[in-house]
């Protein structure tokens, strides 16, 4: 009923705004492409929440657990229920995070896809589907930009593609082992059948292998995943190297893969979405966008233009990523923002080859040279063919030649936008932007370039939000709604939200604590508005952000925009544009019957010679200019982010002056208070599926009794473990030297829940350990977990122990008897780190120097540190290695590996406290390393956990066979399974050394 409801309400308002012209269509010269829209980007799920029932937490999101701020909080609805605070700041356009279904521990964001088919349910309630979002935003005369990663999935499969597991959706989310159900060989998937027992890292080299053919077997045999082992930001390696652990690198070079993508993502097209976002754009080569996908994906836009707002081009722009100041990346174009802007060769479109058959038949492993494969050869001749920015093409279409505008020539334009990433890398003022403009040629129209300060990811030439202060925002944003280029605003930089935080670092802090945190606290409330940045009544905490001085720049600077059509799509020159302490330029369009021509001068007064003759009227204040002598000085004004934009025969005044936009006065608006709710979590935590049925993801705490810790045997070995209600699992693996206490398969044995705490609030389990395990001894150290997920460090065990959220709290008595174990020896006295051998090719190291500091100096002497003699072999891979000592839990030291001849080494390598492996991943410097500690740390055959693989390990894996016992390192065949077989297995390891 409500969602019948909800679609009679929205088909009402498109019904009333196709009666008469709708109050939007006022934008002086329409909107006729994307340059008119100005884009407010959203994460989705951290936006605004509109329906509890679909709220849950991430697998490993315990930090967020304990502020009761579930990841996945903002939904479909919550969007809906507040795209009119958009429309109140002026935004015309909405930018979404990826809406396909996700999987991975920590998949909020929407980027680890698992089915590009299917929307995420997390998003999704009864009466908001995606359709309901794009139709509402529609209605008001509002454009939807969606997210869509074409690079990679997550590591837990594809459905369509590898399908590695079963989604459950009526079990709760936020519980791994509920919700995904392995697909495994015995069920003829892919998967060993003893998948679940094995360790995390186990469990990821399964899946892995089944896409990339890590363990040397053609498993991918279609190839639908590129498997190249290497990778660099700064080499075309990038293209089709995995960026992430959980971005799984996709082949986008062949046909099948692509074709699959064309085809989910044209679903969305075929639904109305404005605009595509493309991420990891940079991490896919030019040839194969100019050949695969913009041709599609503009072909399906054309097909079902009627669908959009407007029947406007269907628009895309994607992420080139460059964290550099220089418009061209680190001297490599073909790796640079604007290259991307460009058709490719026709003699390379040519040779591209577009079937299948191909990857069926060629087998590709970590180490196959992408110079041999179809397609992937081409990219690569494309990028030695552009290796001087000096052969790059040139345009003008982006400048004006005097006051002329010239019709754009986009022959050679590959109908691909960018994020303009160099501005935004320098965007810590107008100064640094205004000093990049000089190579707008580069690109095909740089008008076309999606500009913003900062994001989801980065500040400027920072991981920060930006925290340059109000003024500084508000010139930023001035200069950015004027000159070239569509705005682009991160949500809450309007109230400078969660300025000066790291945007994000995964599950190392809470995303209360990042430039990802719920925003949706200070949208509480209603506004109304009439349209574009007219707000008609507001109430509640919505009212107060809207009261924030940014808030009524931005809405200024909106209508400014929507009623000049030279600042939206004009092009510009410097030319004859000066100014004493600001920035002055003229830009101009003149298409379709308009002929908008504009004069902007930043922060102070501005002289123009060589312009038009005519009537010129001032946007900001509404100041009239007769120029008949071809120069115009603007009356003296300043302020930092004022602005002076006379346009010829333009509408006058634009808007009331406010903070930043005024003429003798500012106006500064009275901030409104905030009700104090604007930062409280949301402790309703519970995920429903469609129609009421499943399970929550929470335990109602009023169904148990308080529970008061007690031991009443001294003797009795156990601990206890305080969590959130949302951790509806705990999982506890207890271990000494040479012996587990939990099984000996991870991630070990479930704790009990006993009861709740006292105030009600928190949840209190137990776990008690079994002799047969053991023995009479106790565990040293023990790591808690849900199934594996969720995890805790190495903690050091203490017998009785009250631990509250992975940290040990208290003793629970009375004493044992027993001597308590040495609590130090769960964190390692030492640390030996290993590099992988760099002497042969690619790298070809003479020598290898370790340089180590810490805190208090240098370790290891000296730059360049301590030449290496001492080696481990492992699997028979030669390790270069030294061992550090470590004080506390608490100490961290920091290592550089280089050759010795101050040129060849790596990059600092910080925070480093246990054994560690490493191998260099690039053959430049600065050298890049990779962390390999979990393919390398345990040798095979290593049954007793003590490093090497000795007769030792024999002893341990007869005593556990004659035992029927085993643990993670038991399998030495890995068959699955423990036996003599594993022995004899071993046996020959040993005879092979």
């Amino acid at each position: 009923m409500k969602n019948s409801l909800h679609r009679l309400i929205v088909a009402a308002l498109l019904a009333v705004s196709a009666v008469g012209t709708p109050a939007w269509a006022a934008f002086t010269g329409g909107r006729t492409d994307f340059r008119d829209e100005t884009i407010y980007f959203v994460l989705t799920t951290r936006f605004y929440d509109g329906d509890a029932n679909n709220n849950t937490y991430c697998w490993d999101g315990s930090k967020d657990a304990a502020n009761h701020d579930p990841e996945w909080r903002g939904d479909f609805k919550g969007l809906i229920e507040r795209l009119d605070y958009i429309k109140a700041l002026g935004f015309t356009a909405v930018w979404i995070t990826p809406v396909v279904q996700n999987a991975s521990g920590f998949d909020y964001h929407g980027y680890h896809a698992m089915d590009f088919s299917s929307v995420e349910r997390r998003l999704e309630s009864d009466d908001a589907k995606f359709q309901d979002l794009i139709d509402a935003a529609h209605a008001r005369g509002m454009k939807i930009v969606l997210d869509v990663v074409l690079n990679h999935t997550g590591n837990f499969g594809e459905e369509n593609l590898c399908k590695l597991f079963n989604r459950d959706y009526s079990k709760p989310q936020s519980d791994l082992k509920q919700c995904m159900v392995p697909f495994t060989l015995s069920q003829g998937g892919k998967l060993k059948d003893n998948y679940l027992n094995l360790p995390g890292t186990q469990q990821y080299s399964d899946r892995l292998t089944k896409m990339k053919n890590t363990d040397g077997v053609n498993h991918d045999s279609h190839n639908l995943w590129h498997h190249y082992g290497n990778f660099n930001w700064d080499e075309p390696n990038r293209w089709w190297a995995q960026i992430a652990g959980d971005c799984v690198d996709l082949n986008t070079e062949n046909p099948q893969t692509y074709q699959y993508l064309i085809d989910c993502y044209g679903t969305f097209i075929k639904m109305g979405v404005d605009a595509f976002r493309i991420d990891t754009g940079g991490h896919i080569s030019r040839l194969t966008f100019n050949k695969a996908f913009v041709p599609a994906f503009m072909a399906l836009g054309e097909q079902y233009k009627s669908r959009r707002l407007d029947n406007c081009p269907f628009y895309m722009f994607a992420e080139v990523c460059a964290r550099f100041s220089d418009v061209t990346y680190r001297s490599q174009p073909a790796l640079s923002p604007y290259f991307y802007t460009w058709q490719s060769d026709e003699a390379l479109l040519d040779q591209w080859n577009e079937t299948s058959d191909y990857w069926n038949g060629v087998e590709v492993y970590e180490s196959t040279d992408p110079a041999t494969l179809a397609n992937q050869s081409l990219c690569l001749q494309e990028e030695a063919a552009n290796r001087s920015e000096s052969s790059q093409p040139r345009s003008n279409n982006a400048l004006l030649i005097g006051n002329d505008y010239h019709a754009p020539d986009y022959s050679r334009a590959s109908g691909l936008g960018v994020i303009d990433f160099t501005a935004h890398w320098n965007f810590q003022n107008a100064g640094r932007l205004w000093g990049i403009l000089d190579k707008d040629n580069l690109y095909n129209d740089a008008t076309y370039n999606v500009v913003y300060v900062d994001s989801h990811d980065y500040g400027p030439d920072s991981f920060e939000r930006f925290n340059g202060g109000t003024d500084q925002w508000a010139e930023n944003m001035s200069l950015m709604f004027t000159m070239r280029g569509i705005p682009c605003l991160y949500y809450g930089s309007e109230i400078e939200f969660r300025k000066g935080i790291v945007i994000d670092k995964g599950t190392d802090l809470a995303l209360k604590n990042t430039g990802r945190a719920y925003y949706g606290g200070y949208l509480k409330g209603d506004v109304t508005v009439t349209d574009f940045g007219q707000v008609a009544a507001a109430s509640g905490n919505v009212a107060a952000t809207l009261s924030h001085p940014l808030v009524h720049h931005l809405q200024r600077l909106n209508a400014i925009r929507a009623a000049v059509p030279a600042l939206r799509k004009g092009q510009y020159s410097k030319q004859g544009c000066s100014s004493n302490g600001g920035y002055a330029f003229k830009r101009r369009y003149t298409a379709d019957g308009i002929d908008s021509y504009a004069l902007v001068a930043l922060n102070a007064t501005a002289t123009f010679t060589g312009v038009l003759n005519g009537t010129y009227r001032d946007c900001v204040t509404g100041h009239e200019i007769v120029v008949t002598g071809g120069t115009l000085t603007t009356p003296a004004f300043s302020g930092k982010g004022n602005l002076r934009v006379y346009v010829l025969d333009g509408p006058g005044k634009v808007g009331n002056d406010g903070p930043y936009l005024y003429g003798t006065a500012k106006h500064t608006p009275t901030l409104l208070p905030y009700d104090g709710t604007e930062e409280e979590g949301d402790p309703t935590t519970q995920y429903v599926t469609g129609g009421g049925s499943g399970s929550g993801t929470v335990i109602d705490l009023d169904d148990l009794d308080v529970y008061e810790p007690t031991v009443d045997d001294p003797s009795e070995m156990c601990v206890f473990y305080e969590a959130d209600p949302s951790r509806n699992e705990v999982t506890v693996w207890a271990w000494s030297s040479g012996k587990n206490f939990t099984g000996g398969s991870w991630p070990g044995q479930s704790a009990t829940l006993k009861g709740k705490t006292a105030q009600g609030d928190r949840l209190i389990y137990k776990w008690t350990g079994n002799v047969a395990y053991g023995g009479t001894n106790k565990p040293t150290g023990i790591i808690f977990s849900s199934y594996g997920n969720q995890q805790t460090e190495d903690l050091a065990y203490v017998n009785h122990g009250y631990y509250v959220d992975g940290v040990f709290d208290h003793k629970v008595g009375p004493d044992s008897p027993d001597v308590e174990p040495d609590t130090t020896q769960a964190a390692s006295s030492h640390a030996t780190i290993f590099l992988k051998d760099p002497t042969p090719a690619p790298n070809s190291w003479s020598k290898v120097y370790f340089y180590a500091w810490d805190d208090n100096g240098q370790l290891l002497g000296g730059w360049p540190g301590q030449l290496m003699t001492d080696t481990k072999v492992v699997n028979g891979q030669r390790f270069y290695c030294h061992t550090f000592d470590i004080a506390n839990s608490d100490y961290t030291f920091n290592i550089i590996f280089n050759q010795g001849d101050g040129s060849h080494q790596t990059e600092d390598i910080k925070g480093l406290n246990r054994d560690t492996y490493f191998e260099i991943a690039s053959t430049t410097n600065k050298y890049t390393v990779r962390d390999i500690t979990d393919q390398w740390a345990t040798p095979t055959g290593d049954v007793n956990g003590d490093g090497e693989v000795s007769i030792a390990d024999v002893t341990a894996l007869v005593a556990m066979v004659l035992s029927d016992l085993s643990n993670e390192r038991s399998d030495v065949n890995t068959d699955g399974e423990t036996g003599i077989a594993d022995v004899t297995a071993l046996v020959g390891l040993l005879l092979a050394q």
